[in-house]
């Protein structure tokens, strides 16, 4: 018999952390999360004036069999007038008594918080890991992506989870020639708006304190209607700058600013760090460290995190920038992919630019929705 309990303590919270790092073991295209950040979500709770949350443990024989989390981002629910949960860290046996236990048990936690529906895996942001994976299962993942085996499509649907959104990602190559009109477009761009690329000469750390507060909110503008994507506030802010602060190159981040040195175009990749983190479990052991340090200066992956053009600039060639200096990278030979992470299937605009690269469309992630309690 399965019984659903809600995380509670050290044991609960270790348990709920360690639960995916065995499922896992040994399958090459996993890559989990770090183990510290986990640990400080899990150790607050989730709770904050933007969202409520709930962790859920499943047991079988006092074994762990399953894990969930349920949220509820408020602001997405005051933006959309809407009365919508999420879902996200659904690790799970292939069984569907499982299964159908944990959502349950989110869905009851769900429908006393006034919630109608559950929609998922989202996390607190679209910066979050979110998707399942429906297709691509023997590919890498990167490290800001969640992996998950191929039962779990089943299990879902059996449940009456139907598509909501779906992500396609592509792996991208130096092309056997390069297109030469980017480089005129973007130099063009540049020169006919008075824009320039930020200068790098500044340590990483004042280089990001200088441009992040252009960053995020030219990342708001550009971003605020698509889909799942939430305000980030002040503090979330700090959080994902400390988070990501010991994997940014500066050479992979690229801020496109004007007269005034305000951001209005930028261009985020993250060395692909994936295979360093791998061995450890996400934990920074000392040979982790090591590892991840070597692949922040030497990456042979990169991995596209976020592009935005405000839109003003958006049919003035910008694209042509950025897309430029990533043949520039690609062309210098160190970096031989990069990864585009997830575009929305209805993003033809952005999907559109890969045909620039030697590209490959090789995974698909969904969003799936249901009605509470149907």
């Amino acid at each position: 018999m399965v019984t659903v309990k809600e995380v509670k303590n050290g044991r609960d919270i270790r348990e709920f952390i360690e639960l995916p790092l065995r499922m896992y073991k040994g399958c090459p295209w996993f890559v989990p999360p770090l183990y510290g950040d986990e640990k400080k979500l899990l150790k607050s709770t989730g709770n904050t004036d933007k969202a409520e949350s709930v962790f859920l443990l499943a047991e079988r024989d006092g074994k762990t069999v399953g894990r969930l989390q349920g949220l509820i981002q408020k602001q997405h629910n005051e933006k959309h007038g809407c009365a919508q949960m999420r879902f996200t860290r659904f690790d799970c046996e292939n069984d569907s008594e499982t299964a159908a236990a944990l959502f349950a048990a989110a869905e009851k936690w769900g429908a006393e918080c006034g919630m109608n529906e559950i929609c998922g895996p989202l996390g607190f942001s679209d910066l979050d890991r979110e998707g399942l994976l429906i297709e691509g299962f023997e590919e890498n993942s990167t490290f800001e992506e969640q992996y998950n085996y191929p039962y779990y499509v089943a299990l879902l649907e059996s449940l009456g989870f139907q598509k909501d959104a779906d992500w396609v990602e592509y792996e991208l190559k130096k092309p056997e020639k390069r297109n030469e009109m980017l480089s005129r477009v973007a130099k063009r761009s540049l020169e006919m708006n008075r824009l320039h690329v930020a200068s790098t000469d500044l340590s990483k750390r004042a280089y990001i304190e200088k441009y992040r507060d252009g960053f995020f909110d030219c990342l708001e503008e550009c971003y605020r209607e698509l889909y799942g994507t939430t305000p980030l506030s002040k503090k979330m802010q700090d959080e994902l700058i400390n988070q990501f602060m010991m994997i940014v190159n500066k050479k992979y981040a690229v801020f496109i600013c004007d007269e005034q040195d305000r951001v209005v175009a930028f261009g985020l990749c993250f060395p692909g760090i994936g295979d360093a983190v791998k061995k450890s479990g996400g934990r920074l052991t000392p040979f982790a460290l090591c590892r991840i340090l070597k692949t922040v200066r030497h990456p042979k992956t990169i991995d596209l995190g976020l592009v935005a053009v405000r839109p003003e600039y958006q049919m003035a060639g910008l694209n042509a920038v950025i897309l430029d200096g990533l043949m520039d990278i690609l062309e210098e030979g160190e970096v031989k992919v990069c990864e585009t992470n997830l575009n929305l299937e209805t993003n033809t605009a952005v999907r559109s630019q890969w045909k620039h690269f030697c590209s490959r469309q090789h995974k698909r992630r969904r969003s799936y929705i249901k009605k509470i309690g149907e």
